[in-house]
């Protein structure tokens, strides 16, 4: 799968924001999601969520991805 990227822009508020998702293996054969966001041109801030199963991985990157849609990210 490849890695979902947000942006959110609004030059009148000065805001340029990335999100960006992604399903990565690990070594005990499990998956985690990767979560990084931040300023746009910026090192972000990078969270990593471990998960049993790719199933599980994929509902909770679905469920973060509606979310931030919610909030404006395209």
């Amino acid at each position: 799968m490849t890695a979902i990227m947000l942006t959110r822009v609004d030059r009148r508020c000065n805001m340029a924001r990335y999100y960006k998702l992604d399903i990565q293996p690990t070594l005990f054969g499990e998956c985690s999601l990767v979560r990084e966001w931040g300023r746009i041109g910026r090192p972000g801030t990078v969270r990593i969520e471990g998960y049993p199963t790719r199933g599980k991985a994929d509902l909770a990157l679905i469920s973060k991805w509606i979310e931030k849609r919610r909030r404006g990210y395209s």
